[in-house]
């Protein structure tokens, strides 16, 4: 159970608390209520790239890193196709350091063209490294569209075009941050040895004076039922063939998620799971295979993805995959499956429990999803699945003409 106070600034800044005794460090957490899923199809990868920007100094402060180094704290970042998500740790007696920092950024992040160039550079890199220069590194940018055709989805985080970023412009860039980057679009978790009326005082100071926004308003378009099954074959040179089969799923919201995660980990997770026992130790199809949900917070995919043995056939190996499907869809999971199933992922929950930055992400995370107390309520919504529930989504999820497959074949 995580304990929690939480207010609201007249700004629209949400603030949460959690306090942590056993620690002389203390985690602030922001999310941004922005991802790839905001962005405009003719402008895409700008929330990943805000990312970069974030870190490039404010109005105020040249450097953002310099004097939170000097304060003895660490910070990181990520972006997905939901949102935003900032993170620091700091010593206790530093953390107004903190809070002038992220509040400067928030406030008047500096733009120049000087800066808009160099973190453009930094992004085009890294879309050459990860997506071009890697093995398998442009999978998503394969997938993701023959997946979806309508929701913006459709492209990954770094964006359906790096030309998007190549050609953005300061009125583009100053346009996004002014729309996302404000106190009534944020979520701020604090945790560590701290009180709440400390907490309370800081944020009035530091944040309290920045103005909010306009309430957003944005259409995302409803992704259309698939009704018929999506092929896609390319050939990279890569070590080995690889297979992606990608079904559209419930929403992270909706109540069947739990079931369709826990059908991912009896499917695939550990050396004891289904596919793994079946199609790696006994039958040697592939070297590895993974099943696993994208979590998200619209509409998601469920994806079975594996690495085949050198001379096994894709048409062989896939028909294989098929076989267990067909088994999860056709019998009940034994009870003694279904529960270790849950034990692995109470395990792990519990664990995250134990450290202050995780805590202070789910809590963030939980209250974007709706409510921060979601997090309490996780391990029982797990525990509550039934053999029948697990059975009944199965059939709903693995349906051939729900399924779109990427053959990611190896030159030969």
């Amino acid at each position: 159970m995580i304990k929690f106070d939480k207010f609201t600034l007249k700004n629209g800044l949400k603030v949460i608390v959690h306090k942590d005794t056993s620690t002389p460090v203390v985690a602030m957490n922001i999310i941004y209520n922005v991802g790839a899923i905001n962005e405009n199809p003719k402008m895409t990868g700008f929330a990943h790239l805000f990312e970069h920007l974030m870190f490039g100094g404010s109005t105020n402060i040249s450097r953002y890193d310099e004097p939170l180094e000097k304060a003895g704290g660490e910070n990181n970042a990520f972006t997905n196709s939901d949102f935003t998500n900032y993170y620091l740790t700091i010593p206790k007696q530093n953390i107004e350091t903190a809070f002038w920092l992220e509040s400067d950024r928030m406030l008047n992040l500096a733009f120049s063209p000087k800066s808009l160039d160099v973190q453009r550079n930094v992004v085009i890199e890294e879309y050459k490294q990860r997506y071009l220069n890697q093995p398998y590194g442009d999978t998503w940018l394969l997938l993701k569209p023959l997946a979806y055709k309508i929701h913006p989805y459709r492209w990954d985080t770094i964006g359906m075009n790096i030309s998007h970023i190549e050609n953005a412009r300061m009125e583009d860039v100053m346009n996004f941050y002014k729309k996302f980057y404000n106190p009534d679009n944020a979520i701020m978790t604090i945790a560590g040895n701290i009180e709440t009326s400390e907490i309370k005082r800081l944020s009035e100071k530091w944040f309290g004076p920045i103005e909010k926004n306009k309430t957003i308003k944005q259409s995302i378009p409803a992704e259309p039922v698939q009704k018929e099954s999506r092929e896609l074959s390319v050939e990279r040179d890569v070590p080995f063939d690889t297979i992606y089969m990608a079904y559209h799923m419930c929403s992270r919201r909706d109540k069947e998620f739990h079931t369709t995660d826990l059908i991912s980990d009896i499917l695939s997770n550990g050396k004891s799971a289904r596919l793994y026992q079946e199609l790696v130790k006994k039958q040697r199809l592939f070297s590895e295979i993974n099943a696993y949900v994208s979590g998200n917070i619209d509409k998601g995919l469920f994806i079975i993805s594996g690495n085949l043995i050198k001379g096994v056939s894709i048409n062989k190996a896939e028909k294989a995959v098929e076989d267990e499907i067909n088994k999860i869809k056709n019998f009940l999971p034994e009870e003694d499956e279904l529960q270790k199933t849950k034990n692995k992922i109470e395990s792990s929950l519990v664990f995250a429990e134990m450290n202050i930055l995780s805590k202070a992400m789910d809590l963030a995370y939980y209250e974007l999803l709706g409510d921060a107390s979601l997090v309490n309520k996780e391990i029982d919504k797990y525990m509550a699945v039934t053999k029948e529930d697990i059975q009944k989504q199965s059939n709903l999820i693995f349906d051939e003409s729900n399924c779109s497959t990427l053959y990611y074949k190896a030159k030969i």
